[in-house]
Order: C-alpha cells, then structure tokens, then sequence
C-alpha cells in the first residue's frame, strides 16, 4: 500500500492521536463499554475509527455494540470534515457532518478538556433476523460527555448562585466546594456544553450489517439486495413483508432495477466517455501476462493497446471490444441481442444510476453498480476503497502504477 500512501490515495487524512488524548480516547471506549486500547499512539478518522486500534483488536468493526449500535467518538475538532474511512452504513459520513452542523462550536469548547461519546440509536436493540434492516427510520444521534463536564457545570453554577443569596458568601464550605469545582473543571460559567439530541431519518441505504444489504426504499417498491448468500438465502423465507428481495448476483436484479427506473444504459453514448475507455483497458489488463512492455504504457499508448489487443485471443478479444461490436453489428440490422454479443459483468458496467434520482440516491447507486460489476478502477476507488484496497494488493506494480495515475488524473 506503501504507492498509494505516497500518492495521497490510502487514509491520508487520519489525525494523530497521543498524550492527554489517548487517555481521553480511552475513557470514552470504556463509557461505550469497549475495551481500553494499549497503544500510546494511533491515528483516527471522522468518526473516531482508528486502522490501528482495529488492528489491536482485530476487529474492523469494533466501534459497534453489534451489528445494530455503531458509536463514534469525537476528541479533536480536527474530526470535522474529515472521511469516515470504514463507514458502517452509507450514511454515516452524512450524520457526521449533521452533528458538525449543529454543534460545531460547541464540540470546539468541549475537546479542549473533554470528549465526546455518541451513540446512533435507531431503537433496535439487536438484529435477529436479515430483514430486520427495514426497522431503520429515525436514528436518534445522543451525546454523552466522559467526565460528565455538562452536569458539573450546572453543579458549579447552582454553587454560585447559592454564593450570591443572603450572607452565604461568608460560608467557607461554600468557599471550598467553588474551590474544588473551579481546579477540577475549571471556570464552567460561560461555556456552551449543551448537545443536544438530533435525529436522522434515514431513506434508501447500504449497510454491512448480515455482511452487506442494500435497502432501496423511495422507488416503485421497496427492494432489498443481499451480497451475502447465506442471509438473503434467510430473508427469502419471510412471508410477512412486502419487498423484493435479491441477491446481488441474480442477472434479474438489473432487469428489476430498469424497471423500476433506478439505473438506465446508453452505450451509444457511454462509448464517447472516459469511464468506457476506463473498464475497457481494464479488461484488457486481465488477458495481459509475461509482456515486453510495462502494463501501464500498453494501456496508456493507444498504439501498444491496440497491439496487445491483437496479441491476445481472439475471444478474449472479442469480450474486450464487445460493446463496439455490438453497436456496429446493431447498424447493419437491429436483430442483434446486447447479451448474445456483450459479456453480461461488461453490460452491467455499462449502466449509469437514473438521471431522475437525487445526488444521494445516484452516490447510492453507484456503490451497488460498482459492487455488482467492479470494473472501473476509479469509480472502485470512489465508492467502495475496502474492497478496492484489497484487489489492488493482487495486482503487479506496474498495474498499480496505472491504477495510481488513473484515480489521481480523475479526481
């Protein structure tokens, strides 16, 4: 991963994390009911993830009450705007930046001496069976300070007024509780340490709960994809709700997914753009072995492209040009099927989410297309970087180096 670092392409904007902090970091794992971390030193995310920690732990996840209660902890006002590197549900980059919203300024106060515990209660205790996911509705996003820093100072401020009545300023008990305030917490008077509860209502989502479910809630009919084939092999047996329900391998998925006029195809047009030119150099990658050139200038020289094309099987050729096949046998008669000519991951690839959609919808959709046909290193890059980060360790160094230049040339 060493070039992707180098390349500013692999968590290059975790916030160090030592000292005082560390303890405060610990702090709050204990109140979430995690165990402390041994390390005097890490790095963490938007939503207080840290890769090292997970590590330690071995546990990716290990932020969550279960499947069904994701914490976060805040410990610097650095976090905001930062990524949410490992993000549980498609919307929890969207929460974060809600709690920045509202209580940006506040958070700023509190972590000067303080941090902040939350939890997003979605009032499900557990999960007990797949379609429990449809439960998700309002998520109740609570905050609790370590220290309880919100409570000592409406302690310190009832001490003060009772300062103020009658003759009370001579009572040195009095004296010693202010005292004893005022070094422990500090001046508490006019701070603002208030944050309130917030709720996010939540409509179509991803989440990794039973190891990946897509639940698209705002179309014609509720749909729900499955990318694991235990659970949705599971959720088929249910006969009390009412949504269709795939796994994400199932060819029918994209038919329904037409239908319901979520994601739409134009290869005539989608030949013209960079993303084509993209999935077809990187098809052309996986036909490559034992070459005379660096992969990454035949993809990147249209005359060693188009050389190496001719190198390789005529088949496999054939799969690699199949779209542009495709249209020109389609100008000499319209008899010709899509899927008697293009290879069915390609056809798949060739769909964009439909323009009637809403930017959140479309980032949506663009993370399940991604997933069921993984071909655009960039758009692999943008919406899915775990599974993106694994296949990139598979490939040879001259293929990263082409990878590298293709995501920083694009974004």
């Amino acid at each position: 991963m060493q070039q992707l670092k180098e390349a500013g392409l692999y968590r290059s904007e975790l916030i160090p994390v030592s000292g005082k902090l560390v303890e405060r970091y610990n702090q709050c794992l204990v109140k979430l009911g995690f165990a402390k971390t041994k390390l005097k030193s890490f790095s963490i995310d938007g939503i207080g993830w840290s890769p090292e920690i997970a590590k330690e732990k071995k546990n990716m996840q290990y932020l969550n009450n279960g499947e069904a209660n994701p914490t976060a902890i805040l410990i610097s006002p650095l976090q905001k705007g930062k990524p949410v590197y490992v993000p549980f549900h498609s919307f929890d980059r969207e929460m974060m930046k809600e709690v920045f919203k509202v209580h940006g300024n506040r958070i700023n106060d509190i972590t000067r001496d303080c941090a902040i515990c939350i939890d997003f209660d979605q009032n499900i205790d557990a999960f007990y069976e797949p379609l429990d996911v449809l439960k998700y509705d309002t998520i109740t996003i609570n905050f609790h300070l370590i220290n309880e820093l919100d409570k000592a100072q409406q302690e310190q401020l009832q001490l003060i007024e009772t300062f103020k009545e009658s003759h009370n300023f001579i009572d040195e008990g009095l004296h010693t509780k202010l005292l004893t305030s005022a070094k422990e917490y500090g001046d508490l008077r006019n701070r603002d340490l208030t944050l309130y509860k917030l709720n996010y209502k939540t409509t179509s989502f991803y989440t990794k709960a039973f190891r990946g479910v897509y639940v698209l809630q705002d179309f014609i009919t509720p749909i729900v994809i499955f990318e694991d084939e235990k659970s949705y092999k599971e959720a088929i047996k249910d006969t009390v709700h009412d949504v269709l329900i795939y796994h994400i391998s199932q060819p029918e998925l994209m038919e329904k997914l037409r239908d319901h006029i979520i994601i739409a195809y134009d290869l005539e047009q989608e030949v013209t753009t960079k993303r084509y030119q993209r999935i077809k150099k990187y098809i052309l990658s996986q036909y490559l072995k034992k070459t005379q050139h660096p992969i990454r200038d035949i993809l990147d020289d249209p005359i060693l492209f188009k050389s190496y094309l001719n190198k390789i099987d005529r088949e496999a050729r054939k799969k690699v040009m199949s779209v542009e096949i495709y249209l020109e046998k389609l100008e000499v008669s319209n008899q010709y099927k899509i899927q008697d000519v293009v290879e069915d991951s390609l056809f798949d690839a060739m769909h964009r989410p439909h323009s009637s959609l809403s930017p959140k919808q479309q980032d949506l959709i663009w993370k399940l297309l991604v997933n069921i046909a993984p071909l655009d290193v960039l758009y692999w890059y943008w919406y899915d970087k775990e599974d993106f980060y694994k296949q990139y360790q598979k490939w040879n160094d001259s293929m990263k180096d082409w990878v590298i230049e293709t995501i920083r040339n694009n974004i």
